[in-house]
């Protein structure tokens, strides 16, 4: 490497195809020594993205190179909230690869808002949360300026994308936070119950249903209850735990006018049916 940055006409900075520069490799592979190299040198631009948009802290971020963001950060002109990066993609990639370590770095500094929005109106917690990085979610939490049930440009909470996921421990966290409304309504009308019951989380239905602000009968997207939703997508489980409660009403209309165990019967579902003509 030294001898080929001492060659005159060899460009440090030349990126490939993706628009990917040796210092976005070397920093997402955690090559200390050769950021080292290239970092200090004029005609290496620490700022310059890739064609996504991702610089290279992004990158040393995304691998899970902690040496390599705390190198980068030695040069202040490295700004992790920078606008012009792919989503302030440093910390962003910290919270959705689930970097405990590269997140606790991030947050010291003073010029990172843990709090801030991407394009879609989605935070770190958010991204955090859909991705199942409980350490994660818990150290974004305590963080003062971060708003824990900060619905995004569709109206989904963290806690939405948590229980469309199915992580029940990250639903578990945010419940713990007296913020939260376990019963939120996104744009669609969806509920975080109604995601978890037509994805099939067993744990995540049960977990909800434990809060006494949850309605398990609740309307939600296209006037469809949790019971439709998770019979539409056949999902058993699901079915038992909500004909179980007594606020379910098994022969409720949706909007279209379709009762779940007409759902049942056009999937020819039989142990549905089956339940359903029981409940």
């Amino acid at each position: 490497m030294n001898v080929l940055l001492g060659r005159e006409g060899v460009n440090p900075d030349t990126p490939n195809i993706w628009g990917q520069t040796p210092l976005m490799w070397a920093a997402a592979r955690g090559h200390e020594g050769l950021v080292n190299m290239r970092i200090g040198r004029e005609d290496v631009n620490l700022h310059r993205p890739d064609n996504t948009g991702k610089t290279p802290l992004a990158y040393a971020a995304q691998g899970r190179r902690k040496e390599v963001v705390k190198i980068v950060f030695a040069y202040q002109e490295a700004d992790p909230d920078n606008p012009d990066t792919w989503d302030a993609a440093i910390l962003w990639c910290a919270a959705a690869g689930g970097d405990e370590g590269a997140a606790k770095i991030l947050l010291e500094r003073e010029d990172v808002n843990p709090d801030k929005p991407d394009g879609d109106g989605r935070t770190l917690l958010s991204h955090a949360a859909s991705n199942g990085h409980e350490g994660v979610v818990t150290i974004l939490l305590g963080c003062d300026e971060v708003n824990p049930d900060k619905p995004d440009n569709d109206g989904r909470t963290p806690l939405s994308h948590a229980a469309l996921s199915g992580h029940e421990g990250v639903v578990k966290i945010l419940l713990g936070r007296e913020e939260v409304n376990p019963d939120w309504s996104d744009a669609p009308g969806c509920t975080p119950l109604f995601y978890a019951a037509s994805y099939g989380h067993e744990g995540v239905v049960k977990t909800l249903l434990g809060r006494k602000e949850v309605n398990p009968d609740q309307p939600a997207c296209w006037r469809q209850t949790p019971l439709s939703g998770a019979v539409q997508y056949e999902n058993e489980g699901v079915v038992k735990i909500l004909l179980g409660r007594e606020e379910v009403v098994p022969n409720k209309p949706d909007k279209s006018g379709k009762t779940p165990l007409m759902y049942a019967i056009r999937n020819g579902h039989k142990k549905l049916i089956a339940l359903l003509q029981e409940g």
